[in-house]
């Protein structure tokens, strides 16, 4: 778990913004209402009050930024020295004790005013010292603006800087620039750094994650070192650097035995002398990269002589930590372009950090704690007679069938592509799946167009067989639709009772077709046409008239009923009919008259809510009445919850605004 997230580290604002977050809180959050006529205690307790707050909230700012930044004597070494290099220690001590500084005379300055307003005798007096007090203390923020500036460069920087744990099992990458550190460090982590075809393409520290044996281990990309003297390095060098100096670590010394990276392989055999007193104590693999430019073999005598003695060194050290020399641990080649060798350095990276930090346990005093919990028991023997494994017949025949199996194993597409060129060379075949007669047919091209004729038309032998066939199966079809079509009922085979049954059907079924033809000719269902489209002059109530006293009715009343509902003749009222002239005849003129408006506004009034309509659904107005009324009941609720509807799901604000903002007055506050 990494121990130093400096990500977490507040903002650090300008001394401007200081000021104003400051100010706005104290105008906030404290009473801004007094008059001259209060007490002059209680004048005082007011501007005192807001001196206090005012201090209290420059304190806890300022405690805030010193407790936050990390304290150069308190962190790892690693950390403590990687500071230094980026941002030297002596002005980042110099700004956090300023920031200290500031704070012990805010307070200073808020306890000599505070003392001052114990004795102002009016309210223009505290009023003015309250001004000074604030006055001063911004001041006091003002004059540490450029510190405050220089810690928030700091804390961005600090924020962009990798999260490396030193406790934890580390591989730490270093060598010249451009020797393929980067490259490995893709290879074998999911870290994604830059990989440019030149010098300092890395110029700060980059971390991955990698697995061995189910452990993580951490992977440290170090920029490239230079061989000069310690006091001409710049800041990206000191960094790695600090790296191989502080971190417990196995160290990959990379070696470009190409010369591709600018750099002889005596050069880097300087480099590699000048810092091995870095690689004390720690594992180191010499690994030389680029074998598929430059094989080992093809180097001169003078160059493998520099890296027999980089690997005598390294040698060196195992032997330091009690080991055994093994030339395969301590030098090793690949290639990160074809991959080659570069799984087996870190396995052997990882495996010999892993048996260093176990003996360092082993010789560490807590090992004695657990030692006595354990015991290993190791069998003696009891005679001199031999007693091999016992493995049953029926075991070792299984074995045996199984390693035949993996010697005839079958192969698979991916077998037979790796063997063709890999993926984007190999394109499997799909005719070898093919069943015919001879399987050397199988990849023959087979031609589309020969001699001027499609090949796939003489495809199948029996093709006119077959055409016969269908031609058959088609007349049979065709003769039976014919059949089914000049099927009439001539009545002739049918019994007595089935003539009667057909007889009705007939004349129901005649009936039908009748009350259609007659509901398609009323009037209600032809669509009214505009007497601009009516050229012919069909649709006319002389045309009408015609065509009634030809059937023998009188067309008077329904021509009068026509005229009366025109829409063209809009000062002409409906008239009223001739019963209800009738029925009036017997009583008197003005009567009657009040008699045949009273019944015409009772034909225009609108149904009232109890009658049932057809096709609403009830059974009679009771029903209606009392579903109407659990409506209304469930609408109920919603409506004082001012929904709009169902769908209506705002929620209201639970504290307004006029309430809970603005200026609080002295006074108690209970009321919000």
């Amino acid at each position: 778990m990494v121990q130093y997230n400096f990500k977490k580290i507040t903002v650090v604002p300008s001394g401007k913004e200081f000021v104003d977050i400051i100010l706005s809180r104290t105008q906030r959050q404290t009473p801004t209402v007094v008059h001259k006529g209060y007490a002059i205690s209680r004048l005082r307790a007011f501007y005192m009050r807001k001196v206090k707050f005012t201090q209290q909230n420059f304190n806890e700012k300022l405690s805030t930024i010193i407790e936050e930044f990390p304290r150069l004597d308190d962190i790892h070494p690693f950390y403590g020295d990687l500071l230094h290099v980026l941002y030297n220690k002596d002005h980042y001590k110099l700004a956090l004790g300023q920031i200290n500084t500031a704070r012990n005379i805010i307070k200073k300055i808020s306890n000599d005013y505070i003392r001052l307003l114990k004795y102002g005798d009016s309210l223009y007096r505290c009023k003015c010292l309250k001004v000074a007090a604030l006055g001063r203390m911004c001041t006091v923020i003002k004059r540490i603006g450029p510190s405050l500036a220089y810690l928030e460069q700091i804390r961005q920087h600090m924020a962009r800087l990798p999260s490396i744990d030193p406790n934890v099992r580390t591989i730490l990458i270093c060598g010249y620039p451009n020797v393929g550190k980067s490259s490995f460090i893709n290879k074998i982590t999911r870290a994604d750094v830059d990989v440019q075809p030149y010098a300092f393409t890395t110029k700060s520290l980059f971390v991955g994650h990698t697995d061995y044996k189910y452990l993580r281990y951490q992977v440290i990309d170090t920029p490239g070192i230079l061989d000069r003297p310690f006091e001409d390095r710049n800041i990206i060098e000191m960094c790695s650097i600090t790296a191989l100096a502080h971190l417990k670590a196995a160290i990959l010394f990379f070696l470009d035995i190409s010369g591709s990276c600018g750099y002889t392989i005596a050069q880097q055999a300087a480099l590699f002398h000048s810092i091995k007193s870095l690689f004390m104590n720690k594992p180191l693999v010499i690994v030389c990269n680029k074998i598929d430019l430059q094989p080992m073999e093809g180097l001169s005598e003078d160059d493998m002589k520099l890296v027999m003695e980089m690997k005598n060194e390294a040698l060196k050290t195992v032997i330091a930590q009690g080991g055994e020399p093994k030339d395969n641990e301590v030098l090793l080649t690949m290639s990160t372009l074809t991959d080659d060798g570069v799984i087996a350095v870190k396995n052997t990276a990882c495996e010999r950090l892993l048996d260093q930090r176990v003996e360092m346990k082993m010789k560490s005093k807590k090992i004695n704690d657990c030692l006595n919990r354990f015991h290993v028991a190791i069998p003696k023997p009891r005679d001199t007679k031999e007693r091999p494994p016992c493995i049953p017949q029926a075991v070792l025949e299984a074995q045996a069938r199984g390693n035949a199996a993996a010697v005839e194993k079958k192969k698979l597409e991916k077998d037979l592509e790796n063997e063709n060129g890999g993926a984007g060379v190999y394109s499997a075949s799909l005719k070898k799946h093919y069943i015919l007669a001879d399987d050397e047919w199988k990849e023959d091209n087979m031609p589309e167009i020969l001699d001027g004729h499609n090949v796939y038309d003489f495809m199948d032998p029996d093709i006119l067989q077959r055409l016969e066939e269908l031609e058959r199966e088609e007349g049979v079809r065709l003769e039976a639709e014919a059949d089914e079509d000049a099927f009439e009922i001539d009545g002739m085979e049918l019994t007595p009772e089935e003539k009667e049954a057909l007889a009705e059907i007939r004349k129901k079924k005649s009936l039908l077709i009748q009350e259609h033809r007659m509901k398609k000719s009323t009037a209600e269902s032809r669509p009214t046409v505009p007497r601009k489209f009516d050229k012919d002059k069909k649709f006319t109530t002389e045309r009408m008239g015609r065509q009634l006293s030809a059937l023998g009715l009188d067309p008077t009343a329904a021509i009068n009923r026509a005229r009366s509902r025109s829409v063209s003749k809009r000062g002409r009222k409906r008239e009223r009919s001739a019963a209800g002239a009738g029925e009036a005849m017997d009583i008197d003129t003005e009567q009657s008259n009040k008699k045949l408006r009273s019944r015409s506004r009772s034909r225009s009034l609108s149904r009232p809510p109890s009658e049932v309509a057809p096709g609403e659904g009830f059974k009679d107005s009771a029903q209606k009445l009392k579903a109407l009324k659990i409506g209304k009941k469930a609408v109920k609720g919603r409506n004082k919850a001012a929904r709009r509807g169902e769908a209506d799901r705002v929620i209201p604000n639970l504290k307004p605004k006029h309430l809970f903002s603005g200026k609080r007055s002295i006074g108690k506050t209970s009321r919000r």
